[in-house]
């Protein structure tokens, strides 16, 4: 036994019985002018969605395809060729009731005349292909000494709803099947639908407005994170939201790209269609990164994650980012082509939720510990975990309502504009959270990128406590910056050299003072070298009036600054 089939399709395959005509393919309907972004990028041209293969194995009832028809416009072109020694082979059209489709398929108790009896002929869902059936448009070929019978004709589909037809080809009690097929499956003639599935209504539509929306959160991001720049407040963390949005972006300019060529030709590319879904992958990964992250308060209120925390998080993010790609090997390699299945309906799928929910739990305890250490950043964390609490269940709810709750013949199209209004939801509010503004109290960053400490003994590094974007001061070195004359060294950091090193990220330089201001380092712990006096005392000995050095204090690792005058002052 053996089965060879050849496709190209773009999107589901399937097919939906109605009412009975006849006619020929239908002339490509004209292009309504696209975005320009799509027309840049788009190939010109017509045609129609199709399924194209052959067959030939030693089973009497096999699948061809599936497709879901509107309820008024739908149409199947087909052109079917075989020996005229296999003759005589039926075309059998299922649609979606329980009584039909799913009566038949994957039933081993039931053989092909039992397949074919659950067919109701007064909706002429039997194709017989032969010159006996004038409905068929088979005529017999010669070509090669060898006779072929060969069928064009085509089909109407109308029903009280948007349905799921499905294309099956039989010969009970036969020798096996032979089939050469070409079946052409339209609704109505628009750009927007002539190719489409009905269940795949609206997604181009709908990937084109968000990637517009997307477009504008990343350009609002940029300009956000130059103001940040500017006051050295442009955090890694920040920086991973600005690289979540722009990956977002590129996932919708390519699903737009596949939907649009799909939309011209009825074939599109299969290879943009999984690259805009590893992109999206993608882009959720960086983003749920970057809320654990913060959920610890890097960047916040530390400046490193502990080295044990940063194995969990490599761990975590590796097995979330192979369980991904599982299922999107998964989907394209053992989905079975003849139901209707989503994304999530598969072991990685469920994989995928759980590990969603190990997030959302780890999420929960990084923000209550931070709060605990840290109570000052309440006006941050409090909204940040509320909003994000609810993104957290959306993704794994929203599957399992896809799962459960949403018919087949309009999941597709549902599910994507929920997730994309998901993660449109998620950016938005980070995006309005992080607002370089002196009126937002939510705002999470007060240290300057150059203020960052490192960490000792395996010990994160602590950010002093501060509130809201107006309180972060950022004066221009033309003038004395007083604020930084003094500093608060974190507990374990003074008394080495190394020590010193780790407090400032930045050289002195960048730090210093303006002209007119010189810096030194002192060591006061140091032994103080002798003084030569040629005072009564002697050598060693200073006059007696002069004013004896306060005692040495303990040296804090911080740089000492003085302030020397050029005139006006007292001499030294």
């Amino acid at each position: 036994m053996g089965l060879r089939r050849r496709r190209r399709r773009g999107g589901a395959g399937g097919a939906r019985p109605g009412g009975v005509g006849g006619g020929a393919r239908g002339a490509p309907a004209l292009l309504p002018l696209l975005p320009l972004l799509l027309l840049l990028l788009l190939p010109a041209g017509g045609g129609a969605k199709y399924v194209r293969g052959r067959i030939s194995t030693k089973e009497d009832w096999v699948f061809l395809t599936r497709f879901c028809f509107l309820s008024d416009y739908g149409r199947l072109d087909f052109h079917f060729r075989y020996p005229e020694a296999k003759c005589c082979e039926n075309i059998l059209l299922y649609f979606d009731d329980p009584s039909q489709w799913p009566a038949v398929y994957k039933k081993g108790n039931k053989d092909c005349l039992a397949k074919e009896s659950v067919i109701r002929p007064e909706n002429n869902q039997v194709i017989n292909l032969t010159t006996q059936y004038a409905w068929s448009g088979c005529q017999v070929l010669l070509e090669d000494s060898v006779r072929y019978l060969s069928c064009a004709s085509g089909r109407s589909f109308r029903s009280v709803r948007e349905r799921w037809w499905y294309v099956a080809l039989s010969k009970c009690g036969g020798d096996g099947l032979e089939l050469e097929y070409e079946m052409v499956l339209t609704n109505g003639k628009s750009f927007w639908t002539r190719h489409f599935s009905a269940d795949e209504f609206g997604i181009l539509e709908t990937d084109i407005t968000f990637l517009l929306i997307f477009i504008l959160i990343f350009l609002v991001s940029c300009y956000f994170g130059y103001l940040l720049k500017g006051r050295q407040l442009l955090h890694t963390t920040y920086k991973m939201f600005m690289a979540a949005a722009g990956v977002e972006v590129l996932s919708l300019l390519f699903c737009c790209v596949y939907w649009g060529q799909y939309a011209c030709d009825g074939v599109g590319s299969g290879s943009l269609k999984i690259l805009a879904k590893l992109l999206f992958s993608v882009s959720f990964l960086i983003f749920l990164l970057m809320l654990i992250l913060l959920g610890k308060g890097f960047t916040v209120t530390r400046g490193r994650i502990s080295h044990a925390g940063s194995v969990r998080l490599s761990v975590y993010m590796t097995l979330y980012s192979i369980t991904h790609i599982v299922l999107l090997t998964y989907e394209a390699e053992f989905f079975d082509p003849a139901q209707v299945l989503y994304t999530y309906e598969s072991p990685a799928g469920y994989g995928l939720i759980g590990l969603q929910f190990l997030a959302y739990l780890w999420f929960c305890y990084a923000v209550l510990v931070t709060l605990k250490q840290v109570p000052e950043k309440q006006p941050f964390y409090l909204p940040f975990f509320a909003a994000y609490t609810l993104w957290f269940f959306a993704v794994p709810v929203t599957a399992l309502i896809a799962n459960f709750g949403i018919p087949k013949w309009a999941r597709e199209k549902i599910v994507n504009g929920i997730q994309l209004g998901i993660h449109l939801y998620a950016h938005a509010v980070f995006l309005v959270m992080t607002r370089p503004s002196a009126a937002n109290k939510n705002f999470p960053y007060h240290v300057r990128t150059s203020q960052i400490g490192s960490v000792e003994g395996g010990v994160a590094a602590k950010f002093p406590p501060r509130h809201g974007y107006g309180n972060v001061t950022f004066i221009s070195d033309s003038v004395p910056n007083f604020t930084e004359l003094f500093s608060i060294p974190p507990p374990g950091l003074s008394g080495s050299p190394s020590a010193r090193k780790q407090v400032e990220e930045t050289p002195a330089a960048e730090w210093g003072p303006p002209p007119g201001r010189v810096v030194t380092t002192t060591d006061l712990g140091a032994p103080r070298p002798p003084q030569k006096g040629t005072g009564v005392g002697g050598e060693g000995q200073g006059p007696p009036s002069q004013l004896q050095a306060p005692p040495p204090h303990a040296h804090n690792g911080y740089t000492e600054y003085f302030s020397m005058h050029t005139g006006g002052g007292r001499q030294l």
